[in-house]
């Protein structure tokens, strides 16, 4: 909305709209939520905006299984979660696959795990055929059904944050947070009292031996690296003119203008990003998540 107001055609920017999305819980239903939300982006972006180029109505996704449906407790099992996760985003028509690894329930994935979960992925393309066709479950009763089902309930929560004034206000007053946070402790009281079943947590379960776990290593050298080229940019670049470019970001941002041009000409003159954004800060100042106590 804030780009029309701007004077952009929609099929000048739409088709490089894309979406980062979570998938969490059941194949069916997350297959099923993403094709629903394929479905109602297309028809959003050619009934409501009037787009004229198919490529527009496309939505552009990356899906793959965050951590959160991850365990600490036999972790091993997350390789398998990972593969229906793996198959869940490819049947759901994704551009990208995100693929969390399975020490994601309680550490940055190490080169091990990640290689894991890269030949996860390999081996759905090359070996089982996953990708050899468009849509595969299209025409299933019980997926349409649910497809159905899921773009009406998308609906319903689209309306939701249009009473909340919109995403911004939504985020801003805590009441996105809010939501999300109930549906989580309920999600987690659920599986604490077994109605929400999950192997090796709450069924399945087993005495397990405590072992170290292996931490992503912490790269002295890498970060000694990036600090000394930091320090040779800073001496090398003209800092006169990084003082004036970050004046000018100030001053639009006072001022309420489109910040990218002066941005854009900071960064050319090697501004650093703590730079743009402290001085952003001097006039904006820092979002403090709001926290509710019911």
């Amino acid at each position: 909305d804030g780009a029309l107001e701007r004077g952009i055609s929609i099929d000048d920017f739409a088709s490089r709209l894309s979406f980062n999305f979570d998938i969490y819980g059941n194949l069916f239903e997350q297959i099923a939520k993403f094709r629903g939300g394929r479905r109602l982006w297309a028809k959003i972006i050619r009934e409501d905006y009037g787009a004229k180029n198919d490529n527009s109505c496309w939505l552009r996704m990356i899906a793959g299984g965050g951590g959160g449906g991850l365990t600490k407790e036999q972790p091993m099992n997350n390789i398998i979660r990972s593969a229906y996760y793996a198959l869940i985003s490819a049947l759901s028509g994704t551009q990208t696959m995100a693929l969390c690894s399975y020490d994601e329930a309680y550490t940055i994935p190490t080169e091990h795990s990640a290689e894991i979960s890269l030949r996860t992925m390999q081996i759905m393309i090359h070996e089982m055929g996953i990708c050899d066709t468009v849509d595969p479950l299209g025409g299933s009763y019980y997926i349409e059904a649910l497809t159905n089902r899921f773009e009406e309930e998308i609906k319903k929560e689209m309306k939701t944050v249009e009473r909340w004034d919109g995403i911004i206000n939504a985020v801003a007053t805590g009441k996105i947070q809010e939501s999300v946070s109930k549906q989580a402790y309920e999600r987690e009281m659920g599986i604490q009292k077994g109605k929400v079943p999950k192997v090796g947590v709450n069924i399945y379960t087993k005495e397990e031996e405590v072992k170290d776990v292996e931490f992503h290593p912490y790269n002295q050298k890498a970060t000694n690296d990036q600090i000394e080229k930091l320090r040779k940019i800073k001496v090398k670049r003209n800092n006169e003119k990084v003082k004036a470019c970050l004046a000018f970001v100030k001053q639009d941002a006072i001022d309420k203008k489109n910040l990218m041009p002066s941005i854009i000409a900071a960064v050319k003159e090697y501004c650093t990003v703590g730079e743009i954004v402290r001085t952003m800060k001097e006039v904006y100042g820092e979002f403090k998540e709001p926290v509710y106590f019911k």
